[in-house]
């Protein structure tokens, strides 16, 4: 008991963390890269956003915080003057969803006049509307208004089909994947961080193996190019712009090191053992650095408890 106890804290210590994780927003110059088509990757801080543009208007995926709404809009602005059509949130923590409200604020009215869309997985809109204890609850503008819980939901803007995918407790239990099927570009929210080992969310649904299921479907998405380089282009929830290759190895090293922690789980190790055995040590030189959000305890541990669930 004293163990779940200690894990339980443990993890809502790192969410707490994740919450209040707040930059100087003054100091931030927000980063813009095309990607390819219609699709760009602006990054402030926080989680990065997908922003494409066409004809029709403005589609955004995930908002960064709320103070750097300003920042976003200006540089979509010398992009495209087109209303805001969309918002799409890949999931509910704050570095991802906190600038809704003001961007919604920003927006200008769609087509016909009709409001922004802020669209999410049904679960996203139930985490926003019982927030955790450290995280400040979203004003109504803010709020996914057109949420939904069939497996994935689609819709047609800026002449390409745009497909987001539920993803089943994989970081969160209410992730999607964002599919441009034109752009061939991916966005992944935080299922995917190159360079970072996942935050794998269990108090709120998360786990190990909807994590691998999650990242194996973004794989079926992603077809590369010449020399399994370039091709479909993937945008993830921190980092750089990435291709298949990448996303293969980021899969491959969290099926490993869950393999690892399942067998010495079989031996009856302890998570003080599996702890002290280091699971991850060959990967720590890639994933780990002094601004590492996730440490490499913390990854075996949330991949520990998330085993022992089942």
């Amino acid at each position: 008991m004293r163990s779940k106890v200690k894990a339980i804290l443990l993890q809502s210590a790192l969410a707490g963390a994740l919450f209040a994780q707040q930059p100087d927003f003054d100091k931030v110059q927000m980063q813009v890269q095309r990607v390819q088509g219609a699709v760009y990757m602006m990054t402030g801080a926080g989680g990065n956003s997908a922003v494409q543009l066409g004809k029709d208007g403005v589609l955004i995926v995930d908002t960064q915080f709320a103070p750097l709404a300003p920042k976003l809009m200006a540089e979509i602005r010398k992009l495209n003057p087109g209303p805001v059509l969309f918002l799409v949130n890949t999931h509910f923590h704050p570095a991802h969803v906190g600038g809704n409200a003001a961007l919604a604020r920003l927006a200008e009215p769609g087509l016909a006049g009709a409001p922004l869309k802020i669209i999410g997985h049904e679960n996203v809109l139930n985490r926003l509307t019982h927030p955790a204890p450290n995280q400040p609850p979203l004003p109504p503008e803010g709020l996914p208004v057109d949420e939904y819980f069939t497996p994935c939901k689609d819709l047609h803007t800026n002449g390409e089909a745009v497909i987001i995918y539920h993803e089943p407790n994989a970081h969160t239990d209410g992730d999607s994947v964002i599919l441009f099927r034109g752009s061939d570009v991916v966005a992944t929210g935080d299922i995917f961080t190159p360079g970072a080992y996942p935050f794998l969310d269990i108090d709120h649904g998360g786990s190990v193996q909807g994590e691998i299921a999650a990242l194996n479907h973004i794989l079926d998405l992603t077809v590369p190019s010449h020399t399994q380089e370039g091709g479909t282009y993937v945008i993830p929830g921190h980092g750089r712009i990435c291709d298949e290759a990448d996303v293969v190895e980021f899969r491959d090293m969290i099926v490993i090191v869950r393999d690892r922690v399942q067998d010495m789980i079989k031996k009856n190790m302890s998570l003080d053992q599996i702890k002290a055995a280091h699971p991850t040590r060959d990967y720590d030189t890639e994933y780990v650095t002094p601004a590492s959000f996730v440490k490499p305890d913390q990854f075996v541990e949330a991949v520990y408890r998330s085993l022992a669930k089942k």
